[in-house]
């Protein structure tokens, strides 16, 4: 039995008509748009800095060719716990 809490209120989802779940389905659809769009913002902002840092270090130290150019390897398998 599935419920969701609207203003602390709980209600269950069985219980629901069609067009109430339906708003529920597009309410947690939404939900998890927003979640992802702060997580590419999130990310955005990490690349944003790493380029500021970049441009900083090129105009401060000068440029001097590919050794400024990070050198990363990527493992074939990533791992997140």
């Amino acid at each position: 039995m599935a419920k969701i809490t609207i203003d602390g209120k709980e209600y269950d989802t069985e219980s629901m008509s069609e067009k109430a779940l339906a708003q529920t389905q597009a309410l947690q659809y939404v939900n998890n748009q927003l979640l992802e769009l702060e997580m590419r913002s999130a990310a955005y902002q990490t690349a944003r800095a790493a380029y500021a840092n970049a441009l900083k270090r090129i105009l401060e130290d000068g440029e001097s060719g590919d050794d400024d150019e990070a050198k990363i390897t990527i493992p074939d398998e990533l791992n997140f716990d």
